[in-house]
């Protein structure tokens, strides 16, 4: 599914490697868009973010929004067309810059929580060639789009086992999206337990985001207390998680 020192962000909703069969031979171009993340503040309606291309040959790429929600603890995106992008398809040459305009229809009201988008800039394929495979990519940007009152996240946390499989379980009643990197959960017997790899570390204003424990051993029993650390966008996150729920799917 989404680091600010990154130029494209390697996850489900990332820089996704989409394969042309044509051959034996490889070309891929470089694409990059700054900045990684969008935040729009109280009131403002638009922005803009810069396409780069820094392969050595032109390249055409088509830029789509979709509104982003997390339903059942996962990412889903739904076409939208709240934001506005100008152009929605460039062609950029080689060592050339594309200026992207995103335009927000209705910005969030007063009392409202953020909203939250993705925009997905796809790298067009360019004509097929014999013998070469073309690699193109595909990069996913968050768009947050902050209420004119003041929000902030408010995260609770447990664990969940659920048909022999550990969950990290957040539930945000905030009205602002928190962040949650490097998670790392602590037993009793010293073990040092984290997520699968390539999980989105974003909880949503008002979502619940579920991550899969990478857990070999015993799994934690109800009323177990397991340490939880992490960073958030506010620093360092310490807390005790136990078992909310243990049942078989």
């Amino acid at each position: 599914m989404f680091d600010r020192r990154i130029n494209a962000v390697i996850c489900a909703f990332a820089a996704t490697l989409v394969f042309v069969l044509t051959g034996s031979a490889a070309e891929a171009q470089a694409l990059s868009v700054q900045p990684v993340n969008v935040f729009l503040a109280p009131g403002q309606r638009a922005t803009t973010v810069t396409v780069s291309n820094q392969g050595t040959s032109k390249t055409a790429v088509q830029i789509r929004a979709y509104s982003w929600k997390q339903q059942n603890g996962d990412d889903q995106l739904t076409a939208s067309d709240q934001v506005v992008i100008s152009p929605p398809i460039a062609t950029i040459p080689p060592g050339g810059n594309q200026v992207v305009r995103l335009i927000l229809r209705l910005p969030p009201l007063e009392g409202d929580q953020e909203f939250s988008y993705r925009i997905i800039v796809d790298q067009i394929p360019p004509p097929a060639e014999p013998g070469i495979v073309h690699i193109v990519l595909r990069l996913s940007i968050p768009i947050f789009a902050e209420p004119t009152k003041r929000a902030a996240p408010n995260v609770q946390f447990h664990l969940e086992v659920n048909d022999g499989e550990l969950y990290l379980v957040g539930i945000n009643n905030g009205l602002r999206h928190d962040v949650l990197r490097d998670i790392e959960l602590s037993t009793s017997d010293g073990r040092k337990l984290k997520p699968v790899p390539g999980s989105s570390p974003y909880i949503l204003a008002g979502a619940t985001r579920r991550w899969s424990i990478a857990a070999k051993g015993p799994l934690p029993l109800p009323k177990q207390d397991w340490k939880l650390t992490a960073q958030g966008d506010e620093g360092a996150v310490e807390r005790q998680v136990r078992v909310a729920s243990l049942q078989a799917r």
